[in-house]
């Protein structure tokens, strides 16, 4: 196999989240009938259930119809008015500066800033710690740039008031030479947050080893149970030159269509990310930047009710998994839930598989999210409400079918 053909098969996009219509049933043999119900699709959220931000339609048109061309073509980092108008937003979102020219770039959804950042920061044989689990394309971005992963531990089932890094194993990490790390708060998949405690000791060991921090902010809006959030890039002690956060409206705000997604920080970072955009899509869609003025500026009680929703249904899901005996931690921010599934006759790819074929419900393989999730499955319960609990029945009648020794 040549090096671009071994490159290439580690990103395996084939169980990626969004990709599982493609999976091959050929070698499924199904213990039990097909269950009745709607297919529900927990490997995103259902932007019909949970409508986008009010008037971003409107503002999306406008740009189209009234700006015209000097809304499709602006600067590759943005048109200089949004980026005002996002700069101050977010500056008083994560309580730090952020100079809208130097320090701010509109992406093609957070994904490609995502990219961008990880493209900006490492090179062939740089070493990078990476969180298991966490954001599934953080591994395979590592792998693309071909750097050196280092995977630091989140023991997640085993606390309620922090998310459980190991610290110590980062600061080994930083130790063996890591320059870049990565990783997502609220935590992608489980949905736990990082105390305040854990991310100033992140901040004080970025400090003192001089490494490159990406954070993914992207489900920071979306608090339940009156959780508090700590922002890095908040924090004195993080030097802005090492940081790059990454945000957007495309999830809580159910705003993914328009693909927008947002880095501040570090000026040098910024400056390499504009000029990689440049040779990958030019801009984030011009037509659709204009949307991120309504980002922070919805209606009064809007988010409030987002939230409530979105905890209802959390509740809901949470009862019923952990009353069929699986284990899932809480989740304290987002719209993700990590149930691990013991005792099964099977795979876990194996398993979506079989939900997808048996119970036309869809879920994303805990292995996404680190190798040796083998025994997980990620959903998004950003759905309709009636749906998703039929579907997590359907869940778990599933998994009975599959225990061992049956």
């Amino acid at each position: 196999m040549s090096s671009v053909e071994d490159l290439f098969d580690k990103l395996n996009a084939d169980l990626a989240p969004g990709q599982e219509k493609r999976l091959n049933f050929d070698d499924i043999e199904l213990k039990g009938g097909n269950l009745p119900g709607e297919p529900v699709d927990f490997s995103h959220g259902d932007v019909d259930a949970f409508e986008p931000v009010p008037g971003a339609l409107e503002n999306f048109n406008y740009g189209f119809k009234e700006i015209g061309g000097t809304q499709a073509y602006t600067v590759y980092r943005g048109r200089e008015d949004i980026l005002e108008d996002v700069a101050a937003k977010l500056a008083d979102y994560s309580s730090t500066s952020i100079d809208a020219e130097n320090e701010l770039i509109i992406t093609p959804g957070t994904q490609g800033a995502l990219f961008l950042a990880v493209g900006a920061t490492i090179t062939r044989g740089d070493k990078v710690a990476i969180i298991e689990p966490d954001y599934y394309a953080n591994r395979k971005l590592v792998h693309f740039f071909q750097g050196e992963l280092y995977p630091v531990q989140l023991d997640y089932l085993s606390h309620e008031d922090k998310a459980g890094i190991d610290l110590d194993g980062l600061e080994a990490s930083f130790k063996e030479g890591v320059s870049t790390f990565i990783f997502s708060n609220p935590n992608n998949p489980s949905g736990v947050l990082y105390s305040r405690e854990e991310i100033t000791k992140i901040g004080e060991l970025v400090r003192e080893y001089d490494v490159n921090v990406i954070v993914d902010e992207l489900y920071s809006r979306q608090l339940f149970d009156n959780k508090t959030y700590t922002h890095l890039a908040s924090l004195d002690i993080v030097p802005k030159e090492n940081i790059v956060t990454i945000i957007g409206p495309s999830k809580t705000e159910s705003l993914s269509g328009f693909r927008l997604g947002v880095a501040y920080g570090s000026k040098a970072i910024i400056d390499r990310m504009e000029q990689l955009q440049a040779i990958v899509s030019l801009r984030a869609s011009g037509y659709s930047q204009i949307v991120l003025k309504n980002w922070f500026s919805e209606p009064d009680g809007w988010m409030a009710e987002r939230i409530k929703a979105h905890q209802d249904i959390r509740d809901i899901l949470l009862t019923l998994f952990r009353d069929a005996g699986f284990e899932v931690r809480t989740t304290e921010a987002g719209s993700y839930i990590f149930p691990k599934i013991t005792d099964l006759s099977i795979d876990c790819d194996n398993f979506v598989k079989v939900l997808k074929k048996q119970a036309k419900v869809t879920v994303t393989p805990g292995t996404q999210f680190g190798p040796q999730f083998t025994d997980c499955i990620r959903l998004n319960f950003s759905q309709d409400k009636e749906k998703a609990v039929d579907a997590v029945k359907r869940i778990i009648k599933v998994a009975g079918y599959y225990k061992n020794g049956k």
